[in-house]
């Protein structure tokens, strides 16, 4: 048996990211990324290995290189590098060898950039700030007042925003031209050329209520600039645009349900010249998409011979997918038991890079053959690490409920028998439209190895089980969803090997507020950590950068209509019934679920007598447990850990 997995698996694996196959197939490029360990930071370069003979390479030695592309012919890489403002450009390197140069000079940085299929053009979004600072502006000397003229003046994960919006620029690489063509109050994202070069398809927030509801519209714009013209009537939100190969139509992943989101759940939609959107795909699946406005968007491809390839998950589980461009059977080609977070094709469709995440490793880049399904493994990182320790093994079961069925995972501690006693942690999710798929979760395999039970469990609400399951959370947070998860609950303690005297409960974000939730309906919890909860959703509405356009479609509508529904929901409305001992995780500059909410509950249960801990993590947004400074990732991990050991004794 192997050394257990604790909290400095953060230092020890590799991620890879960003896959991008040459045309011809012979060549793929992906992000590298590790922890430097001596100087705690996040590490990431450029490698290019070739197809052929398997070989890898470094091709950039930035500190933080990210995104390749290749150009049309293959001739350039283009990706993203820091300029000496710590600003994100476009750099770009001759794939013969050679030094990296700077392509872009943008002040306020790119954020996403693409190849024109022509030439050496790229289109960028880059943020236009009309308050941007100087480089060289002293605020101790000259502070400087924030004006606000708008509800979405800032972004967990882009954030201050002010008066500023992503646009689209188009640059030549070759000759340093670079001109705007996108202007106004409007955030525009994931640009994608037309084959011939002449035009730019693009996702936009322009609906007269953009500042109230995450509405997002397909639009078409000349690479030269002008009017764009919208293209997606019917729909409601887009996450991910492509062009058809004659260049005349558009695919996305789209929505046409106005209080869901295509991010959560959404269909491939073809919109040809003269027609509205024609639905291709099901509810059986869910395309992999992006999350707007911030990305990554994922590629779909609509090739010649009328197939459309692309992502699906299903059921926590995700496929490399085709169908035909009129809709009919889904085939899937390869996947399940992992999930697949990214796919480019070559040129004739023959190859697919995809990375994958399976329970046994933290991701992988593999090359799938097409249509056959057959697949090879490129990158293995993290092979001496998972060789020298013990990992978790995943079993899944499912219940039926309420008209439902509710499926969960169980990691089992290595070495695992049955004939002991162990303690369980119920594990939520966040969203409440996350899911927890078959991938690798270092916390899950950190609680394992140190003896507990996981139960993870996706209640209604959870994305990847059709519209119908993902929708049934709306204006019923700790209704039926609570319900799932104890019914859950209930299946587990009937296995001999889980201890009923020693539960915890574990959730973040939505699952915090659900774990908050369940500590003031039910003792049967001997421990609960709460990380980044809502707790207020009266106050929560009017702090988070999302309390308007997710709250009031979660919550059933505006504060003052529907006040007395949201006190009922509030888990701080049931802080007195509350007798687990409660630990409080939350980031000091969250702005998804603002740090105030847990302010709010930790006073509340002091203020009763409770046992309560608040710990805060200086200049935590809301991702810093995956994004933040790497010693806050090492101790939030090791946070948990310790309070399930004090409350759950072995």
């Amino acid at each position: 048996m192997g050394k257990p997995i604790s909290s400095n698996i953060v230092y020890r694996t590799v991620n890879v990211s960003a896959p991008d196959m040459s045309r011809d197939g012979k060549f793929l490029t992906f992000t590298k990324s590790w922890i430097d360990d001596q100087e705690l930071e996040d590490r990431s370069q450029i490698e290019i290995t070739s197809l052929e003979d398997g070989s890898i390479v470094r091709f950039t030695h930035g500190r933080k290189d990210s995104h390749p592309l290749f150009s049309h012919d293959d001739k350039y890489l283009g990706f993203l590098r820091a300029d000496s403002n710590g600003k994100n450009q476009v750099w770009t390197i001759p794939m013969r060898g050679g030094e990296a140069v700077q392509a872009t000079k943008l002040v306020g940085g790119v954020s996403d950039f693409s190849w024109s299929p022509t030439d050496y053009r790229i289109v960028i979004v880059s943020n236009v700030d009309p308050d941007e600072l100087t480089t060289d502006d002293d605020p101790k000397k000259n502070p400087r007042v924030k004006v606000v003229n708008r509800i979405k003046y800032r972004h967990d994960v882009l954030g201050w925003r002010g008066d500023g919006h992503r646009q689209l620029f188009v640059a030549d690489v070759i000759t340093g031209d670079c001109s705007q063509i996108t202007y106004g109050d409007f955030e525009n994202y994931a640009p994608a050329w037309s084959p011939n070069g002449y035009e730019i398809a693009f996702i936009s927030e322009r609906s007269d209520d953009r500042d109230l509801f995450d509405y997002s519209q397909a639009y078409v714009v000349s690479s030269a600039g002008g009017n764009p013209e919208m293209r997606s009537s019917g729909l409601h939100t887009i996450s991910t645009i492509a062009w058809s190969p004659n260049g005349n139509g558009l695919i996305v992943v789209g929505s046409d349900i106005e209080d869901g989101s295509a991010s959560y759940q959404g269909w491939i939609y073809t919109m040809n010249p003269g027609e509205g959107p024609k639905k291709i795909t099901d509810d059986s699946i869910k395309p992999v998409a992006g999350f707007p406005p911030q990305g990554p968007f994922t590629k779909i491809h609509w090739t010649a011979s009328g197939v459309v390839y692309f992502l699906a998950d299903s059921q926590g589980e995700t496929f490399l997918c085709s169908i035909s461009e009129s809709g009919g059977e889904v085939n899937r080609i390869y996947g399940g038991d992992a999930q697949l977070t990214a796919m480019s094709l070559n040129e004739d469709n023959s190859l697919a890079a995809v990375v994958s995440i399976s329970p046994e490793s933290p991701g992988s880049i593999e090359v799938v053959k097409i249509p056959s399904g057959e697949s090879k493994k490129i990158t293995n990182y993290n092979r001496d690490y998972l060789a020298e320790h013990s990992l978790a093994k995943l079993e899944k079961f499912e219940l039926e409920r309420a008209g439902f069925r509710i499926q969960s995972r169980v990691m089992l501690p290595p070495n695992f028998d049955d004939s002991k006693k162990y303690p369980m942690i119920l594990e939520i999710h966040g969203g409440p439209n996350g899911v927890f798929t078959d991938a690798f979760n270092p916390l899950h395999q950190v609680l394992a190895n140190a003896g507990y039970v996981v139960l993870a469990v996706n209640p209604r609400g959870s994305s990847t089980y059709g519209s119908d399951f993902t929708m049934a959370v709306l204006n019923d947070w700790g209704g039926e969803d609570y319900l799932d998860l104890m019914q859950a609950v209930d299946e587990m303690i009937e296995k001999p090997y889980v201890d009923e005297s020693r539960m915890g409960v574990h959730g973040y974000s939505y699952g915090g507020y659900m774990t908050s939730w369940i500590v003031g309906h039910t003792d049967r919890f001997q421990a609960a950590i709460v990380g980044a909860p809502c707790i207020d959703l009266s106050s929560m509405s009017g702090t988070s950068d999302i309390g308007i356009s997710f709250g009031e479609k979660q919550w059933g509508g505006r504060r003052d209509v529907v006040f007395d529904e949201l006190m009922k929901r509030s888990p701080i409305t049931y802080a007195p019934n509350v007798d687990t001992p409660v630990l409080l995780l939350h980031g000091e500059s969250d702005l998804r679920c603002p740090i105030s909410q847990s302010e709010q509950y930790f006073v509340s249960l002091k203020r009763l007598g409770k046992e309560v801990e608040f710990v805060r993590f200086p200049d935590g947004a809301h991702g810093f447990r995956n994004s933040g400074h790497i010693k806050m990732r090492e101790e939030y991990l090791n946070r948990v850990l310790n309070w399930y050991e004090k409350h759950l004794p072995k």
